[in-house]
């Protein structure tokens, strides 16, 4: 199993950004897929989460209302549409994926996923 998540980059405050993450080897329809970001040594923190449709994702608190996460699963892809990038933003972002089993609800819990990318790093600029 692949996750390659593609995307990071540099931004002012204020602006937007795209972040993929394309599956592969793996069942995409079958997994719930997640964004979480990591600040230097600090614990990973949850982002964004999307269950087996698109009517089932779950954002952070600090992200809701800025952060969307579509997927297609015709692509094998989900991805983190970023908009009002702050500089508390900046962060390394993952990518990962569960299996869903009988559930269709997006998981927060890291310990729950089973699969993960490696990261791209996003830096929003004051």
């Amino acid at each position: 199993v692949q996750l390659q998540a593609s995307g990071g980059g540099w931004v002012q405050a204020g602006g937007y950004l795209r972040l993929s993450c394309e599956a592969s080897g793996l069942s995409f329809g079958s997994y719930g897929m997640g964004w979480f970001r990591q600040v230097s040594e600090k614990e990973r923190e949850f982002v964004a989460a999307i269950g087996r449709r698109a009517g089932r994702t779950n954002q952070a608190d600090s992200v809701k209302g800025r952060f969307t996460i579509p997927r297609d699963n015709a692509k094998n892809t989900v991805y983190l549409q970023m908009n009002s990038l702050k500089p508390e933003d900046t962060a390394v972002y993952y990518c990962a994926a569960y299996y869903l089993g009988l559930s269709a609800q997006p998981s927060t819990d890291p310990h729950r996923y089973d699969f993960w990318g490696r990261g791209t790093k996003l830096t929003v600029s004051s």
